[in-house]
């Protein structure tokens, strides 16, 4: 059976929810009025928990308003979901790079194409333009996916599985990234990318 998912909601619809672009997001989390504590971190990208940003306008000290007709939009989306208070109430969520993982796939891209061409699962979330799944949701689908596969054994890694179900993961996608300028200043004298 798989878990009921809970409704999230990645930066761009954060920033669409009110009103502002999702740089805007971006900019919140630099000035320390938003951090990651609501949020988990899927393909390297934080998702929050709809709870936390439908609440998060009224607890910010210039109060922003919230877009009720998008947020109806979004959980609509999304059912059939639960409003979640924590994080530890969300079961474990996949987006590409937690997926190649899982399969033990050599390279993202195999999977990329596989979803772009609807010949995977279809995703239980699609937001700020990703796919993500329920990790049962896929273990569910894999024997149909093996089925129709000709090259790729769709193998689950047991350790990878058992990782994802214990909020152990530490692979692919487990961490934020820093990208353009935040990267830049990461490296250090000499490094590239």
């Amino acid at each position: 059976m798989v878990a009921k998912k809970a409704f999230l909601a990645g930066r761009q619809e954060f920033a669409a929810l009110y009103g502002v672009r999702a740089q805007q997001v971006t900019t919140w989390l630099a000035r320390g009025a938003l951090n990651y504590d609501h949020a988990v971190i899927v393909s390297g990208s934080p998702y929050w928990l709809l709870s936390f940003v439908r609440d998060f306008g009224s607890m910010t000290p210039r109060g922003k308003e919230l877009d009720q007709r998008l947020l109806k939009q979004l959980v609509a989306s999304q059912e059939p979901g639960v409003w979640a208070r924590a994080k530890a109430e969300i079961p474990p969520v996949l987006g590409l790079q937690e997926a190649t993982a899982l399969f033990g796939l050599s390279s993202q891209q195999n999977l990329s194409a596989v979803v772009r061409q609807g010949r995977f699962v279809a995703p239980d979330y699609q937001l700020s333009g990703s796919p993500l799944w329920l990790l049962d949701t896929l273990i569910e689908a894999a024997p149909e996916i093996r089925a129709k596969s000709r090259t790729v054994m769709w193998a689950i890694v047991p350790q990878v599985e058992a990782a994802l179900r214990q909020g152990r993961y530490t692979g692919p996608g487990s961490v934020i990234v820093p990208r353009g300028k935040a990267a830049a200043k990461a490296l250090r004298p000499g490094q590239t990318v």
